[in-house]
């Protein structure tokens, strides 16, 4: 069932948005120690030496927004397109958020790869969940 105010689904998009642009400040501030630190030239094509870890995660992190969250935010479209955002579609969203959160703080602290995966996997499930209430409300209106 359609909830009210169909606009609360951009709350969620918001958070990933806001996640994004903090990711963004983050690699910017890593590639600027980095640069002080090694070959400026390497900024120019990617070649030499490798930016150090810490940089190389934080642009590695800034790629990952830019990957499975483009599905999240096509089907948070797509359901306040169709009307059809629901309790549950808001649920699912929401999840994906706490999901990304996750495993953005994993990765920009400690990295542990497990922990890390977990967090992406559950992302990963709530995307699918929020796809499946999405693909119902489109088969319904077919």
């Amino acid at each position: 069932m359609p909830v009210t105010n169909q606009t609360l689904i951009f709350l969620p998009v918001l958070a990933v948005v806001a996640l994004t642009l903090v990711a963004f400040i983050r690699m910017a501030a890593a590639r600027a120690v980095a640069a002080k630190s090694m070959n400026a030239d390497y900024y120019r094509a990617h070649l030499g030496e490798p930016e150090p870890e810490a940089a190389r995660a934080a642009a590695r992190h800034w790629d990952n927004l830019f990957e499975l969250p483009t599905l999240f935010y096509a089907g948070c479209i797509v359901a306040f397109v169709l009307g059809a955002v629901g309790t549950w579609t808001l649920v699912f969203a929401w999840g994906f958020v706490a999901a990304r959160l996750v495993q953005s703080l994993v990765h920009m602290t400690y990295n542990n790869p497990a922990h890390r995966g977990l967090a992406f996997v559950l992302g990963v499930v709530f995307t699918l969940a929020l796809w499946v209430d999405v693909a119902q409300a489109i088969l319904a209106a077919a």
